[in-house]
């Protein structure tokens, strides 16, 4: 028998099972609706290798956010609830970032509304604070138990989680020289404060000591793990692979540098840059 816990599981009586894959349909007509809006702007254009990424991110999302992987994390560990969102924030906005070109989106900078709002949310800064501070804020317990609770409240969970990374990998892989990328040595710089942020709140859920979010003691054990033990490696895995995608982009950032002379301008960062004649 297990002890109900206060607080309800997001669906209860929910059951897994490998034969079976649920499908929430509100998430295919938005990613058919990011497809459509994607084909429409690229049109004849040869944007084939663009297109494997944007389409990848696409498809991350979709197996993400149903079947086997969204079943375990709403109705059974935490832990799979935290690969969940590493895969929303850590892969899936830099290969929707990547596989879109920047004249796909240039043109939105010709609205007078759009242009200043997106140079000023695209601000390194602005970018690095919001994301986290929405990660920091729906790992509280109040706020993640809500979530659980009300489906709603947990679709707006996971936007706010894909859309605050995607301001948070901008100032790394902008396709638009007018919405710059940092320069390669703030480039690392800005990745490894990221990891700081995220390092203290995988440490709080990891050596919290109580159980945080209660909604999964309820469920029925899998493979052996107690909703402290499933909470233990929740907060390791945001922890150690989400701290290691980052220091391993910051490698590949080096490298990028070291390719492009050391030159630490600004200018040598963007997607456009090509040396000067004779360098």
């Amino acid at each position: 028998m297990f002890a109900l816990a206060p607080y309800p599981l997001l669906h209860v009586g929910a059951s897994i099972s490998l034969t079976s894959f649920t499908v929430h349909w509100s998430t295919v007509i938005g990613l058919l609706a990011l497809a459509v809006l994607y084909e429409w702007r690229a049109k004849t254009a040869t944007i084939h290798s663009r297109r494997f990424y944007f389409y990848a991110g696409l498809v991350i999302i979709f197996f993400s956010l149903n079947g086997w992987l969204h079943d375990l994390s709403d109705y059974y560990l935490f832990s799979a609830h935290m690969v969940q969102h590493l895969l929303l924030t850590m892969l899936v906005p830099p290969l929707l970032i990547v596989g879109t070109p920047g004249w796909m989106l240039r043109p939105l900078l010709r609205n007078g509304i759009v242009a200043p709002v997106a140079r000023a949310i695209t601000r390194p800064k602005v970018c690095f604070a919001t994301f986290n501070i929405v990660l920091a804020a729906w790992h509280t317990p109040p706020l993640y138990n809500l979530a659980m609770a009300h489906h709603g409240i947990h679709i707006v969970q996971h936007l706010m989680f894909m859309a605050s990374a995607v301001m948070l990998w901008w100032p790394i892989l902008s396709p638009l020289p007018e919405l710059p990328r940092l320069s390669y040595p703030l480039q690392m710089l800005y990745l490894f404060l990221t990891s700081i942020p995220m390092s203290i709140v995988a440490v709080y859920i990891t050596y919290g000591g109580t159980l945080l979010y209660p909604a999964y003691a309820s469920a029925p054990r899998i493979a052996g793990l107690t909703p402290l033990d499933d909470q233990l490696l929740g907060g390791l895995i945001m922890w150690i692979p989400g701290g290691l995608v980052l220091f391993g982009v910051i490698s590949v950032i080096f490298f990028r540098w070291q390719s492009h002379g050391a030159e630490d301008s600004t200018a040598s960062a963007q997607v456009d840059w090509r040396p000067a004649p004779g360098a």
